[in-house]
């Protein structure tokens, strides 16, 4: 049995919300936004892989500040899973000894605290006993979708994107697919911007729920906190071809 941990499923931060990060069998983190803060010390130190689906903020956010808590308390690097484009923003903006060091040669060239690891569409990282496949995406900046499987079960997480032809014919190659977590990140009353930021809405939601396969239990995460139940509310609304549910943080998801 495989736990997936919502630590984060926000389009945004305020209260109690937290923006995307999830806990797979206490090890590997898919994307690492504001929710990691939730974790322990003793569950950082935890996390020795952590795959990214793009370098936006709201899912990157804690990935410096999670290396830098256990510097010097871990044996082996953290690795970052990411598409080659998300991997050079990050050695670009981010772990550039401006904005953050670059942990890539701390302590050492040799021994350092961060690796990272390009995936491109379609190639499969076998992590813990787990299969983690990453999918096309289609977003303002690269991005990946990401199946994880155990083997017996999947899961797949959209990271932010539009839907699209590529992620669909994907998605339903998975015999074994069990949930899909798919984002809906703005209300129908902001179609124009979801479509110039390259996320969904409602209704461009209910079009692409048309192809999700039979049976598959469609989690909605990324709803924006000041709108988070008019957006629900509209979905439903819509009577989506699948079951859908809000995906709640905190919650622990078995497959």
């Amino acid at each position: 049995m495989t736990s997936l941990r919502v630590l984060g499923c926000s389009g945004g931060i305020g209260g109690a919300h937290h923006t995307t990060a999830f806990l797979l069998n206490q090890t590997i983190l898919l994307d690492a936004g504001t929710g990691v803060a939730d974790l322990s010390s003793r569950e950082l130190l935890q996390i020795e892989h952590v795959f990214l689906t793009h370098a936006h903020l709201d899912h990157i956010a804690y990935l410096p500040l999670l290396l830098d808590a256990t510097l010097g308390a871990r044996k082996r690097p953290v690795i970052v899973h990411a598409c080659a484009a998300t991997i050079q923003m990050l050695k670009t903006h981010i772990f550039n000894w401006h904005i953050w060091p670059d942990f890539s040669v701390i302590p050492s060239a040799e021994q350092p605290l961060l690796r990272f690891a390009a995936i491109e569409v379609g190639q499969t990282h076998c992590v813990d006993a787990l299969a983690i496949t990453a999918l096309p995406a289609e977003h303002t900046i690269a991005a990946l979708a990401f199946q994880v499987s155990n083997f017996t079960a999947s899961l797949v997480f959209s990271g932010d994107t539009i839907g699209g032809a590529a992620f669909w014919r994907a998605v339903n190659q998975i015999e074994n697919l069990k949930i899909l977590i798919i984002e809906t990140a703005f209300a129908e009353s902001n179609a124009k911007l979801a479509q110039l930021a390259k996320h969904l809405c409602p209704s461009t939601l209910a079009a692409e729920l048309r192809s999700v396969p039979a049976g598959v239990e469609v989690l909605i995460t990324h709803l924006k906190p000041s709108e988070d139940q008019q957006t629900m509310a509209e979905i439903l609304a819509l009577q989506p071809a699948a079951a859908v549910r809000r995906l709640i943080q905190g919650e622990t998801i078995c497959f």
